[in-house]
């Protein structure tokens, strides 16, 4: 009837059905398959008890007590996060921006105050001040100054020195180390294609390969409807979309560098660094789709990372957050088929996973039942994502961009407001192509 709660996956005759059978051969995997499963059964056993009209919902008062404690003290717990300290940052900030709870300006000043003083001199962010320059916490100091959006904020980024940054890192065949030296994986290259993206200094030479590279890894052919320029500009960027597409393999997920395991953070990250570079097509996305749709947990609900591994909160986010970007892209290639009400996962079985079997009573959120609230809010910024995508579909707003965890309609400046931006903000080169994190105002251009 309308205007009834919809029934809870979990309460169905159906739901015990799911769990596993492991046909009488007993491994390690299994048996702490099932510790997972008999852990959340009596999570939604006791539930059922005391509740006769079950609607679980997001605890959004104590998460946000749990999140503003981080903004001004930390415990020494997070002496092990010192080279991560933009992470902190960004994982506050970014899971206030879900909640829709406002930033308070001194916080946000001070936040500005302290990611100038982790911005390299030689350009992007290190981990903490008087460290080396990284992608990563590049990638999280520029989204969360993203997230302030005021024009201290957006002052802080230097976007010539932020250039010559990742050029520094930039491989010859088409990848990034996280750090001049460092290692080389799929991270490497979101990360520097969303920042790069976000502050518009993408350009197709910032990604683009030695002829060599390009020879040996399915060079694409010449149309002649393109001019010798247009052709090479476009082989620029094919050739870093090249490496990152050559770290999908057999599984159909992506792998941290070719030839490994698939996994879940990395096929995220992979994936989103291909939907900015617009190169999303030189993936097999029906072997994507089914990859991830397995990842699924028929039991708990959430998402596992990889094949034959346990649920895990996290990966509600890395994997549940992909099936947006991959649904944008099998639209744009025609399919048919495609819901205009719902993602290619259920839904409904994720949000019970996170509400009633990741919640910490006083705040925060878990990896799974029996784990302590992690000393780390990384997890919980990911879980209040995933929480974010799965309500996505509700307003029939289905064809909806997500990319650096926020979810929101393709964005584009109109004329006007490129005037009134500009004029505010000179120092702003303003984006020729849609924007692909934060909206630059939360509330429109300035008047």
């Amino acid at each position: 009837m309308d205007g009834l709660p919809t029934p809870l996956r979990c309460f169905s005759e159906q739901h015990a059905g799911e769990m596993l059978a492991d046909d009488g051969v007993e491994t390690v995997t299994s048996v702490e398959q099932k510790k997972v499963e008999h852990s959340i059964e009596e999570i939604i056993s006791v539930y059922k008890q005391i509740h006769s009209l079950p609607q679980p919902t997001l605890l959004r008062e104590q998460h946000y007590q749990y999140l503003k404690k981080g903004l001004r003290h930390l415990s020494d717990a997070y002496e092990c996060l010192d080279a991560s300290r933009p992470w902190l940052c960004f994982w506050i900030l970014h899971s206030l921006e879900l909640l829709e709870e406002p930033i308070p300006a001194a916080v946000a000043s001070d936040v500005c105050q302290f990611l100038a003083r982790c911005q390299s001199p030689t350009g992007g962010f290190a981990g903490g001040p008087g460290q080396h320059a990284h992608l990563a916490p590049t990638y999280a100091a520029v989204n969360a100054l993203c997230i302030i959006g005021t024009e201290e904020a957006y002052n802080v980024i230097d976007r010539e020195k932020l250039l010559d940054f990742l050029w520094s890192v930039k491989q010859p065949d088409g990848s990034f180390v996280m750090h001049v030296g460092g290692e080389v994986d799929v991270r490497s290259a979101y990360c520097a294609a969303s920042v790069a993206s976000l502050t518009n200094i993408l350009t197709s030479k910032l990604f683009e390969d030695t002829t060599n590279w390009i020879l040996r890894y399915n060079r694409p052919p010449q149309p002649s409807c393109f001019s010798v320029v247009q052709w090479v500009l476009a082989l620029h960027v094919y050739v870093t979309a090249s490496w990152v597409s050559r770290c999908q393999n057999w599984e159909g997920g992506l792998s941290g560098v070719p030839g490994l395991e698939a996994h879940g953070g990395y096929t995220f990250c992979g994936t989103a660094a291909l939907v900015i570079l617009g190169k999303e097509h030189m993936l097999d996305l029906k072997a994507l789709l089914r990859w991830v749709v397995s990842r699924q947990m028929r039991f708990e609900g959430g998402f596992q990372g990889r094949c034959n591994k346990l649920v895990d909160g996290c990966y509600s986010f890395w994997q549940a957050g992909l099936l947006p970007l991959l649904h944008r892209a099998l639209f744009k290639e025609g399919e048919s088929e495609l819901s205009r009400q719902r993602w290619m996962f259920e839904q409904q079985a994720l949000q019970e996973y996170i509400l009633l079997c990741c919640q910490n009573p006083t705040g925060g959120l878990l990896d799974k039942p029996g784990k302590s609230v992690p000393h780390h809010l990384l997890t919980h910024t990911r879980r209040l994502a995933a929480a974010h995508v799965t309500h996505a579909t509700q307003s029939n707003r289905i064809h909806i961009v997500v990319f650096l965890h926020v979810t929101h309609a393709s964005l584009s400046c109109t004329m006007s407001s490129r005037v009134q931006i500009q004029r505010l903000l000179p120092h702003v080169l303003l984006p020729e192509r849609p924007l692909h994190s934060t909206a630059l105002w939360k509330h429109g251009p300035p008047p």
